[in-house]
């Protein structure tokens, strides 16, 4: 069993359970904690989405940073119980139980936009250059909003302005805001 930890915020120090899956590889601290750093001043009172959730790590993050509303957005079956497990006794969240595509249309359809979007898919199925072209369709993005893009060796391909851009060995964080 693999454990992870929430490092800032109401939740400091809450364990979560992880999962070990090719498809599904945990955000490592240093980075989260990178990331919420840089975005520090854009969380509270946000509106979240964590697309390709899976354990949840990054929305429970900004839950317990402050943001107002965070959806998690995951289908496998698996994870999804490990998910809504890790969420307990938390507050102000969604979980859309859907594939990335049909979640992206159910919020343009629902007119739901978004203050900040991470985006974290399994790395081995590129669905990154997807999911921030189908953001950018459905204008699912609030004027001021910021994606977050976390990948390995894929460079993304964006209509946003990049902002910021770190490398952590093999993990790759890129930041956008609209043009």
């Amino acid at each position: 069993m693999v454990y992870l930890r929430i490092i800032s915020g109401k939740y400091k120090g809450k364990k979560i359970e992880g999962f070990d899956l090719l498809s599904t590889r945990p955000t490592k601290d240093r980075v989260k904690e990178s990331v919420f750093g840089i975005i520090q001043n854009k969380i509270k009172d946000s509106l979240f989405l964590d697309l390709f959730a899976g354990t949840g790590s990054i929305g429970i993050e900004a839950i317990s940073n402050g943001s107002k509303k965070t959806y998690f957005v995951d289908n496998g079956k698996d994870i999804l119980k490990i998910l809504k497990n890790n969420l307990k006794d938390i507050d102000d969240f969604i979980i859309v139980d859907k594939d990335y595509k049909e979640s992206l249309k159910y919020f343009y359809s629902n007119n739901i936009k978004f203050d900040i979007i991470y985006i974290d898919p399994p790395y081995h199925l590129n669905y990154l250059n997807d999911a921030i072209a189908l953001i950018e369709e459905y204008d699912i993005l609030n004027q001021e909003g910021i994606i977050i893009c976390e990948y390995e060796e894929e460079i993304p391909h964006s209509f946003y302005e990049l902002i910021k851009e770190k490398n952590y060995g093999k993990t790759n964080i890129r930041i956008y805001r609209k043009k």
